[in-house]
């Protein structure tokens, strides 16, 4: 390795070890899974091998979204997870996501609450967010 690639392997080692970026792969297990906030996981997912997808015909206004790895889909979205960062109790979500019409990046802001649920907040400001619940399929 030339002594430019040592020094960026090294820059990129200290990065993360700091905590100034998080890799894809550090994106928390206990967030892997599908997650619906209001309706039925039966209505909604269905396991497709030794995943999960959504159940065809998808329902395009389903609050549903599924992470695998550094994958995050909602019924419209599929996202690739650049990075996520803590922030107090709350965790932020780089984003790089495609529908149908663009590609984007979007930052999302997510928590967990006492009874395992995901909650999502619209900004730091939102007290409340909107709660998910774990399909187990």
């Amino acid at each position: 390795m030339s002594s430019a690639g040592t020094a960026r392997a090294t820059v990129l080692a200290l990065a993360l070890a700091s905590g100034a970026i998080s890799p894809t792969s550090a994106v928390e297990p206990s967030l892997d899974g599908a997650w619906v906030q209001d309706g039925s996981c039966d209505e909604t997912f269905v396991r497709a091998g030794k995943g999960i997808s959504f159940k065809k015909p998808i329902n395009v206004f389903a609050a549903a979204l599924i992470i695998t790895g550094n994958r995050l889909r909602t019924p419209t979205t599929s996202c690739t997870i650049k990075a996520m960062k803590p922030a107090g109790e709350r965790r932020v979500l780089s984003l790089q996501c495609a529908t149908a019409v663009a590609v984007e990046p979007v930052r999302a802001l997510i928590g967990t609450s006492s009874d395992g649920s995901l909650v999502r907040y619209l900004n730091e400001q939102d007290s409340t967010g909107s709660s998910y619940k774990r399909c187990t399929l």
